[in-house]
Order: C-alpha cells, then sequence, then structure tokens
C-alpha cells in the first residue's frame, strides 16, 4: 500500500467502476466488499492488472487475456494480500464484526481517507419497482444505507460518496425524499454532513443519457463542500467509440482479445479507454431468434430512413409476442450511431439485447459488453470475469450495467483530490 496516497474502502464494489476512477487518480484501495462472485473476480484480476503493471510486468496481465495463463497462476503473480482485499460477502448485521476484522487487518493501523460505493439500486430503480408485484415495499436493500453509517461510524473518513439512481428521489412508493433524507439525517447522526448533486452523464464526457445522483459526505458540519466536477461535453458521436472494432454478427466474436481497425477521432485516447498497446476483450456478440433480427433490421431501417424510434404497436402482428401494448413500447431501441451520446446503459442489458441495437444494419445484432463497457468508459483491457473460468456474457453485461462510468468516477476522485 502507498503511504503517502489517500486509502479508499469500496462498499458495494460491483466490478469496480467507482475503484477504477479512484485507483486512476491516484487514491489506494484498502478493500473492496462485494456479494456477487463474478464482480469479485473482476475486482480481483483488476487488481492484478494494476499490481503488474507497476512492477514492470504487465505482460503477465495480458498473457493471461490470451489464456496462456490460467486465472489461478495470474492471482499467483501477486502479493496475497490484493487477493484478499476483496471481500465476497453480504453487508449485514451478522457480517459485520467478521468484515471490520478484515479490513482492519488490511489497514494495518493505517487511517482510511474515504468511503465510496452506493448499495445494489434495484430497491429504488424505477423499472426495479415497475417489475415487483410490492413495488419493492419492504426490500430489505431500501435500507442497506444503515451498514454504509456504521462503516463511517467505525473508521472515521475524512469524506464518502454515494451513488444511487434517481429513482431514490421517489422511493417509498412515491414519498417524496423519504428514503435520501433519512439517509442524510443518519449520515448526519453518525458525524457527516453531506450533499447531494444529479449528475447527467453527457454533461461529463460518458456518452450516454445517465442521470445518477452522487451524495458527498464530509466529516464536521461544515457546508457548501461539494467538489466543483469538470464538465465536458466532446463534440463527438457514438459512432465514434463503435466503429472501429471487428465487424461481427449475433453469435460472433469472443471474450479474448481482438485487431482494432483504425480509430477515428481522439475520444477513445483522450478518456484512457484504448491505447496502441492496449488488447481488447469481450467483443462478443450473443445469437439471436431470427424473429428478434428481424425486427432489429426493422427498428435499424426506421432510423436511418425517418430518424424514427420503432413504436412496438408498430410492428406486423406476426413479430409480436407481447402481450402488454400500452407501456415499454420503445422495448427496442437502437444505439443511434450519428447521436453524440446513447440511452442509459443499465444492468437489464444481461436479460436481453432489444434496448441496444447496434447501428450497423448489416452486423444485425446488439451490443457486444465491449461496445457497453466503452459506453460506460471501461479501458479496453478491463476484463470481466464469470464465477468459473469459462466466459459468460451474462454475468458481463450485468456487472458493466451496474457500474459507475469510470470517467465519471475519475472526475469526481479528481475533484476530491483538489479539495484534499
Amino acid at each position: 500500500m502507498l503511504k503517502n496516497s489517500p486509502k479508499y474502502l469500496n462498499l458495494f464494489a460491483g466490478a469496480g467502476g467507482l475503484s477504477e476512477g479512484f485507483t486512476q487518480v491516484g487514491f489506494t484501495p484498502v478493500a473492496h466488499v462485494e456479494i456477487d462472485t463474478a464482480a469479485c473476480n473482476t475486482l480481483r484480476t483488476r487488481l492484478a492488472y494494476h499490481w503488474l503493471e507497476s512492477q514492470g510486468c504487465v505482460n503477465e496481465y495480458y498473457d493471461y487475456l490470451e489464456s496462456a495463463i490460467n486465472r489461478t497462476q495470474l492471482y499467483s503473480r501477486i502479493p496475497e494480500y490484493q487477493i484478499s482485499s476483496v471481500i465476497n460477502e453480504e453487508i449485514g448485521e451478522k457480517t459485520l464484526p467478521g468484515l471490520f476484522r478484515k479490513i482492519d487487518e488490511l489497514l494495518d493501523g493505517q487511517s482510511l481517507d474515504i468511503i465510496v460505493g452506493g448499495p445494489p439500486c434495484q430497491s429504488y430503480s424505477l423499472v426495479g419497482r415497475s417489475r415487483d408485484t410490492n413495488r419493492m415495499h419492504g426490500d430489505h436493500r431500501n435500507y442497506l444505507y444503515v451498514y454504509y453509517a456504521k462503516f463511517l461510524k467505525k473508521y472515521k473518513p475524512r469524506y464518502f460518496v454515494f451513488e444511487n439512481v434517481l429513482g431514490l428521489l421517489s422511493a417509498n412508493n412515491g414519498g417524496g425524499q423519504l428514503y435520501l433524507d433519512n439517509m442524510r439525517q443518519m449520515f448526519r447522526d453518525v458525524g457527516y454532513e453531506t450533499e447531494y448533486r444529479v449528475l447527467v452523464g453527457f454533461k461529463y464526457g460518458i456518452l450516454q443519457n445517465r442521470r445518477r445522483i452522487i451524495l458527498v459526505g464530509k466529516k464536521g458540519m461544515t457546508s457548501n463542500f461539494y467538489p466543483e466536477i469538470e464538465e465536458w461535453e466532446p463534440e463527438i458521436t457514438i459512432g465514434e467509440v463503435l466503429y472501429d472494432l471487428p465487424f461481427i454478427k449475433a453469435g460472433e466474436g469472443s471474450a479474448r482479445p481482438c485487431f482494432l481497425g483504425e480509430c477515428q477521432g481522439h475520444y477513445l485516447h483522450d478518456v484512457g479507454i484504448t491505447d496502441d498497446n492496449t488488447a481488447v476483450t469481450w467483443h462478443w456478440a450473443r445469437p439471436h431468434a431470427e424473429r428478434d433480427l428481424e425486427i432489429y433490421r426493422i427498428a435499424v431501417k426506421q432510423w436511418d430512413e425517418n430518424r424514427k424510434r420503432l413504436d412496438y404497436n408498430d410492428l406486423p402482428e406476426r413479430l409480436k409476442t407481447h402481450k402488454n401494448r400500452r407501456s415499454f413500447l420503445d422495448r427496442f431501441k437502437v444505439v443511434a450511431a450519428n447521436l453524440s451520446y446513447s440511452q442509459t446503459i443499465v444492468a437489464h442489458i444481461s436479460q436481453d439485447g432489444h434496448y441496444y441495437i447496434h447501428p450497423d444494419i448489416k452486423q444485425n445484432r446488439s451490443l457486444t459488453p465491449r461496445e457497453a463497457a466503452r459506453i460506460q468508459t471501461f479501458p479496453d483491457n478491463y476484463y470481466f470475469e464469470s464465477v468459473s473460468e469459462t466466459p459468460g456474457y451474462t454475468a458481463a453485461f450485468r456487472q458493466i450495467g451496474n457500474a459507475v462510468p469510470v470517467l465519471l468516477a475519475r472526475k469526481i476522485a479528481d475533484s476530491l483530490l483538489k479539495a484534499w
């Protein structure tokens, strides 16, 4: 652990979007706590990358991506404390004592500077509530912030960053800001004032219409401390992050590295998504039923010729399989190459690709994990693991959709570092 860099703890870490942004700026991770086993493997693999790069041995990481060594062999190349710093456990009343013990061992007497992370968002998500018969009422995930506060009380960091979906403002069956107000009061009770803003992705260089609540807490009862996060709206279109990747059709591609075509523009390099030496993984398209492929062609053609989104009710009757004809009528949606940002990448992309149709009618498929990861500003060499060593794009899509965009995390981290 670098003693001179601020140290952070990542709770509900997911695949590490927040963590990657903070690490890129110069923060040092003490531990990541995450319940999903596949995401924990992703975190360990990324820690291996950063460690090997710092030691001038990054070629060993690329050996792993090329399947020259297996995951166990990769992890054996880095210190054990790096592997054990990823704690694959649920955060709850029964697990807290053990979690505190493990984190104390990793800190080894040093103080913690910042806690980052946000609880799972399904219970606050508008989509999640619409799909649940009880509208997530009574869901235990509504109250995971209670444990977040217990971490704050124990470790007393200078700051914390809490990320969540916009639906948090309308949770509790439309009860206004009840949950958010309760959170802020609990954080105040353990010694932290909080301020929040709704940040929109495309205002910060992320090419998607992503709106998230970013709540920042500071130890003490001060005010007007919210960091000035640099805005940036690059003058590019979505096509720039898609069209240097290999041409593949539905069911083609691989989780392993592929060769890129000529990059159009500077965005991918400016953001740190790719460089001349990057191995590009996860450009692997899922297969689709012929009915869906026909719908994809209709949706792309309609956009290309008329700049019009497909309404489900306008499809030929033989292509309609959903009984619900009154809501989610835009369930088939093209990621338009000629727009400056896409629809929000969410975890539902792991279920099907209908809302994320590739704009090239000749490829006729949904986005690959790599294309979704680029829109989320993950580096091209960021490898998304499964539970086993066999790649699975369902796990990859879920992790990508749940993540905080890396660029947004980096901008938040940079603004906090300047305020340090």
